[in-house]
């Protein structure tokens, strides 16, 4: 069986892939829903725009269309990884940039990130300042 971190690292490169393919209309997600566990969440502040909880791999995948409506980019220049069991702590330093005003936001995400059996079943995303993210989209 595969290991958490290669599982996770398989899931990212399948995500990097349908997003160079165009995303959502234009890549296909069912790769990326590969690494996905069928009742895969996603938890993100309700404060963001895409805020709330995104379920199933249709939740995934509106979640996916919503993210890519806002940003037209989003640049990881660093990312760390500590592993215990199924659970994976990916501190995130990134820069967002905003498809509608253009502006960029450099942040932090540490993403809580649970597998099961090889796939992704919880994504738990916290951003060091949601303010900052909420502004660059309001331009």
């Amino acid at each position: 069986m595969i290991n958490t971190l290669e599982a996770l690292e398989c899931f990212y490169a399948a995500e990097a892939d349908y997003l160079a393919a165009g995303g959502p209309g234009k890549g296909d997600f069912s790769v990326m829903a590969a690494h996905l566990a069928p009742d895969v969440v996603m938890y993100q502040a309700p404060s963001l725009p895409y805020g709330g909880t995104w379920r199933g791999h249709d939740g995934m995948e509106r979640f996916m269309a919503v993210m890519s409506g806002l940003w037209s980019d989003l640049t990881f220049r660093e990312q760390h990884c500590a592993v215990d069991g199924e659970t994976v702590a990916v501190r995130n330093e990134c820069v967002f940039r905003a498809r509608a005003t253009g502006r960029e936001v450099e942040t932090s995400v540490l993403q809580w990130i649970t597998l099961r059996d090889g796939l992704v079943s919880e994504f738990r995303p916290f951003y060091l300042d949601t303010a900052a993210i909420v502004a660059a989209l309001r331009g």
